[in-house]
């Protein structure tokens, strides 16, 4: 007897179905991300040994280094034997995609060794990435199982804009290597900007002079920099594509070489560019020429993706591009890859696309938005096809942080990263976050498969990825009373009668105002927007946010004991990109936000920089600890039994910032900030009894 599990496609859910129960699933399968479509658990445990037999002709080196980790724990001096067949894996799906081979694998562990059959080399490194996880956390011995996988879509990437905000060669390397072990095959380059020019060319070395830079002046990468990182991404299955921006995005060549892009000479240096971008990246199969955001003639765009041709490479380029934003017309523009952006980027027939239009990390929060890019279809489909290559998201650090480290972990970078990992996998979801939104559900089958997500993701938060700026806790069990929207005849500070139950044993689910009843309705999720930045598009809480009301939030916390914690909190997220304006002295928000626990008002935090200006661009003004990603958690102290947040939040208009949010974060962790709070249980208006389990 087995027991086997499917990953089906169930009205556009990845489903797991238990077809047989014999065997209990081992806990290193459970936890392996992003979740395999067939694990086969069989009987026994393959125990390792300190000397290896392997039959391999492709001579996989991520392979060979998992091997020697599992190896490395054998004390017994058994032999361990591992075999690669080169071979299709029956029922795999695949689709074309260009230079984008096969990663379809079966992984067979047993007592007597370990087998991989895969159709190309590529699968053998994702079978022993797989391998990698199951073997975490074990000592001596792995669970005997068979997994047949393959991706749902072949393009599983992420992007960062290192022109604007540099980041170092080494931790680029390192997110290369974290994200390949959960099956991330893809690294977009953004290596040119207004700020700065971080390509290296031997034939111009004043585009990478430091007198030409406003942002991280001196800072780039040289060509065997670039081959170096390339090689690397490389031998763990991750493609480079490199991105040159034209002829948008080119201040910076404009400074240093004393014309425009657009112009004769310009052209002309563009193609020596290109040929020394093509050596610096010999293995990358297609060159992004960008070619958004700036007026032009489409000969200049056409005359490039010759070219890009010409020297044995494909060539990508935005959807949408020029200005104003038009739409690829692919008789037209002959690009080879499209990756679109924003909502009019729609679907381009006959060319493969690769979905970025609400994968921008850089305005995101981070809890509400993980859950809309893990919820969501890939550009309405659940599975790739010819003309849907994949899904890549994109840190564009347009506004200055304090560090690099600070881009990682103010963008929640490896959550929504690892996030939309696992729904290109699998594939599925149920609709696009057009649709869908970015709300986590109360209940039912949505809630349960992210909270499955969730489960795997924070038990590699604190395995192979527990020394990274990881600022995602667990969210799935915080609960709330949100109101309907409350008029507050203009007036953000009026008090309205929900306040008169701050600290009350029990708050009534409908109020009376001005003659009309507004309910208070349930809501889950330790970040949520009442209004998304890109409402109407993306639904938030509310259908349709009105300005001149107040919304109020609360919950009920239960706490085994009386405790010191941690609480994560804010009521607006500082977006990475674009103008803002900072809270002012003593507030949380521009808006009038208010936040209680056990009647008891929590202050704002000490603002860096309170009612300053924020500028995108600038070299030096950026983001200090206006984001809770950037500041130590409050301290709060929880009484034994029952303790109540509540939230005021009213809402007019942007209140001097740039992007119109309304939202608010409150979940409760340990002191540093790291972990979930455990022992507490969320329950609005008390009621204990339905949380035990």
């Amino acid at each position: 007897m087995t027991t086997i599990i499917h990953n089906k496609l169930i009205r556009g859910i990845v489903a797991v179905t238990l077809i047989a129960s014999a065997m209990p699933l081992s806990a290193t399968v459970d936890n392996i991300l992003p979740r395999p479509k067939l694990v086969e658990a069989l009987s026994g445990t393959l125990r390792t040994g300190s000397e290896l037999l392997l039959e391999d002709a492709t001579a996989n080196p991520v392979l060979a280094r998992t091997l020697a980790g599992i190896l490395a724990t054998g004390t017994d001096g058994d032999t361990l034997k591992v075999k690669v067949i080169k071979d299709v894996v029956e029922g795999a799906r695949d689709y074309p995609l260009a230079s984008y081979d096969a990663e379809a694998y079966r992984l067979e562990v047993s007592p007597g060794g370990i087998t991989i059959t895969a159709p190309e080399a590529v699968g053998v490194t994702r079978a022993a990435q797989t391998l990698a996880q199951l073997a975490e956390g074990t000592e001596k011995e792995l669970p005997a199982v068979t997994i047949t996988d393959w991706p749902a879509f072949k393009l599983r990437g992420f992007l960062h804009d290192t022109g604007r905000s540099f980041i170092s060669l080494e931790e680029l390397m390192h997110e290369i290597d974290m994200l390949s072990r959960f099956k991330i095959n893809t690294f977009h380059w953004h290596l040119t900007e207004n700020q700065a020019w971080r390509f290296g060319v031997d034939a111009y070395p004043q585009l990478t002079d430091s007198a030409v830079m406003t942002r991280d002046a001196g800072s780039y990468y040289t060509p065997e920099e670039c081959r170096r990182l390339e090689r690397y991404a490389a031998e763990r299955g991750v493609t480079v594509i490199p991105e040159i921006d034209m002829p948008g995005h080119s201040k910076a060549f404009t400074r240093a070489m004393g014309f425009d892009m657009q112009s004769p000479e310009g052209c002309e240096a563009l193609k020596v560019i290109l040929r020394e971008a093509c050596d610096a990246f010999p293995l990358a199969p297609y060159i992004h020429i960008g070619g958004d955001e700036i007026g032009y003639d489409d000969r200049f765009l056409v005359g490039m993706i010759d070219y890009v041709h010409s020297l044995g490479r494909k060539a990508a380029i935005w959807n949408r591009y020029n200005r104003p934003a038009r739409l690829v017309d692919p008789s037209v523009l002959k690009a080879d890859l499209l990756t679109n952006w924003a909502t009019s980027g729609t679907l381009v027939k006959g060319v493969p696309n690769v979905d970025l239009r609400y994968n921008y990390i850089n305005h995101f929060d981070v809890f509400a938005d993980p859950v809309g890019i893990y919820k969501t279809t890939i550009f309405y489909e659940p599975e790739g096809n010819s003309d849907i290559a994949g899904t890549i998201t994109g840190v564009w650090n347009d506004t200055r942080v304090p560090t690099e480290t600070d881009i990682v972990c103010q963008n929640n970078f490896y959550a929504s990263v690892l996030a939309s990992a696992e729904r290109a996998w699998a594939g599925g979801g149920i609709r696009y976050i057009e649709e869908g939104g970015t709300t986590l559900p109360v209940e039912g089958p949505e809630l349960d498969e992210f909270a499955d997500w969730e489960r795997r993701f924070l038990h590699h938060k604190a395995g192979i990825l527990k020394n990274e700026p990881i600022p995602y806790v667990r969210q799935t069990d915080v609960e709330w009373l949100v109101t309907e929207q409350i008029p507050n005849g203009g007036d953000p500070h009026a008090s309205l009668p929900p306040e008169e139950y701050i600290d009350a044993d029990t708050i009534p689910l409908r109020f009376e105002v001005g003659g009309n009843t507004y309910n208070a309705l349930p809501a889950r999720g330790a970040g949520i927007y009442l209004r998304h930045i890109w409402h109407p598009i993306v639904k938030g809480f509310y259908d349709n946010p009105r300005k001149g009301v107040t919304a109020y939030a609360w919950t009920d916390i239960w706490s085994p004991e009386e405790q010191d914690a941690g609480a994560l909190v804010e009521t607006y997220t500082y977006s990475r990109s674009g103008d803002e304006v900072a809270p002012r002295a003593g507030c949380w928000d521009r808006r009038g936000s208010r936040v209680w626990l056990n009647g008891e008002e929590i202050p704002a935090p000490e603002w860096e920089q309170p009612d300053a200006r924020i500028p995108q661009d600038d070299p030096v003004c950026g983001l200090t600890n206006e984001n809770l990603t950037a500041r130590e958690p409050v301290r709060i102290h929880l009484r034994k039994g029952w303790n109540r947040v509540f939230l005021k939040l009213p809402y007019a208009d942007n209140g001097g910032t740039l992007r119109d949010k309304w939202q608010f974060t409150f979940v409760v962790t340990d002191i540093a900030g790291r972990n979930a709070l455990s022992g507490i249980i969320y329950s609005p208006n008390r009621h204990l009894s339905a949380h035990t389990r």
